[in-house]
């Protein structure tokens, strides 16, 4: 991978497409005058090659090239797997 990728954490939303998922982006930043905490949300769609990834899992995500109108994301990592319910 290339040095000045950009990567982000987020939780994974939706499962549903194949070999793509909505990952949850979320950051947390103080106001430039007020200093109040603000959150950001943004959905992104990560292209996930062996379909691993299921919906409350943290993943690691990376920017790259374009492979789709809206994917611009790459799974490059499970961090977190979510227990599966019994």
């Amino acid at each position: 991978m290339r040095k000045n990728t950009k990567e982000r954490v987020g939780e994974v939303m939706s499962d549903k497409m194949d070999k793509t998922v909505v990952v949850m982006i979320s950051r947390e930043f103080a106001h430039s005058f007020y200093g109040k905490r603000i959150r950001k949300r943004k959905k992104i769609k990560a292209h996930d090659e062996k379909n691993l990834c299921r919906k409350g899992d943290v993943v690691k995500v990376a920017e790259t090239r374009p492979l789709s109108k809206d994917k611009h994301w790459r799974v490059t990592e499970v961090l977190v797997r979510k227990e599966m319910a019994k």
